[in-house]
């Protein structure tokens, strides 16, 4: 079955963790065997045949680069300069990509369709997987007129937040609201017709965004704060007012947002018996809170700074996301349900987006 993955950070793995995603998952962990720069080396998961054997030919794919002040802690860049270079490069690979057939953008409803029809026809095993461009975290964008030239270049949902403070908007470990150029991107964004993904949004920058922001919405990577208390998950009320929006949440496989009290580097998931069956706890509670399936997804996050030592542990490789239809049908999902959180539900949010 098609699987439509709405949060993969494909080109910050290969453009700064150096990895060939058109090599074999073998390849990939046999050359990053012993290097210790990145808590994951060795241990990815995600790589573009993966994806093809996993039948995940529809994703969201990010642009990600963190601009760091003085005395923040957390990796990034001492410039929104030079953060937009490295959005650059990573906007770079992703055109190789094209160029070698390996992925194929999606811009509008026409290829969208596009890819949808060779995706749940039968696809060549070299079939091109199709993307939407994202940035997540929108420190990058150093003037709006930056934005601009974004949309532009292909891109079409922001999450103006990532982890700590940010320049336009704090996000996950940070609290406050939208800063006041936030606004204005958000107006930008609304003018251009961008999707707002309000993942990493603090809890008071989230509901200034949704007053302020009347386009379309989503949240492509986040699971429940009533099953996972922690500021990163979305509370009832927010799922409650993400639904009025007509959003879809896409379920993340990150395992620390799958368990109470995981301790980075210390929680193990066999350890923990953090499966793959877990996440339908966090579909669950969507479903019933919403009384229908529609608003719910696939949004892994897979090797998104992390790999097998941190994500649920019978997942040896981003195809093993086919096990889920497996795992609803026991549950006692519909045919018809489960089609709609593998792939249908986001399709069904961008072409209603896209048809106006």
């Amino acid at each position: 079955m098609l699987i439509f993955d709405a949060h993969l950070d494909l080109s910050m793995n290969a453009v700064e963790y150096n990895r060939d995603l058109t090599r074999s998952l073998e390849e990939v962990r046999r050359r990053e065997a012993g290097q210790t720069d990145k808590i994951d080396r060795g241990l990815g998961v995600v790589t573009l045949p993966e994806m093809r054997r996993g039948q995940i030919g529809i994703c969201i794919a990010t642009q990600i680069a963190r601009y760091v002040a003085e005395g923040n802690s957390l990796p990034g860049w001492h410039s929104p300069e030079i953060a937009w270079s490295i959005t650059q490069a990573q906007l770079a690979w992703y055109r190789a990509m094209e160029e070698a057939g390996q992925m194929a953008r999606i811009t509008d409803l026409a290829s969208l369709n596009r890819m949808v029809e060779l995706w749940t026809g039968q696809p060549p095993a070299d079939a091109p997987i199709g993307y939407i461009l994202s940035l997540e975290g929108a420190d990058s964008l150093i003037t709006l007129k930056h934005l601009e030239r974004a949309w532009e270049q292909g891109l079409r949902a922001i999450g103006p937040a990532h982890y700590g403070p940010g320049r336009y908007s704090p996000g996950t470990g940070s609290q406050g609201g939208l800063e006041p150029a936030g606004r204005d991107l958000l107006r930008e964004m609304q003018r251009l017709g961008m999707v707002l993904d309000v993942t990493h949004l603090t809890d008071e920058a989230f509901w200034e965004a949704l007053e302020l922001f009347d386009g379309p919405v989503w949240a492509s990577h986040n699971n429940c704060r009533a099953l996972v208390p922690h500021q990163r998950q979305f509370s009832d009320e927010q799922l409650r007012a993400l639904f009025e929006r007509d959003a879809v949440i896409g379920m993340a496989f990150d395992a620390w947002m799958m368990h109470t009290g995981w301790v980075r580097g210390v929680t193990q998931p066999l350890q923990a018996g953090v499966n793959l069956e877990r996440i339908v706890l966090h579909i669950d509670h969507i479903c019933q809170l919403a009384g229908t399936s529609r608003h719910c997804g696939i949004g892994s996050d897979l090797d998104g700074g992390y790999g097998r030592e941190q994500c649920p542990h019978d997942l040896e490789s981003i195809a093993d996301l086919q096990s889920l239809t497996g795992i609803l049908a026991h549950r006692g999902y519909s045919t018809q349900d489960i089609e709609g959180i593998m792939h249908g539900n986001w399709i069904g949010r961008l072409r209603s987006i896209w048809a106006n």
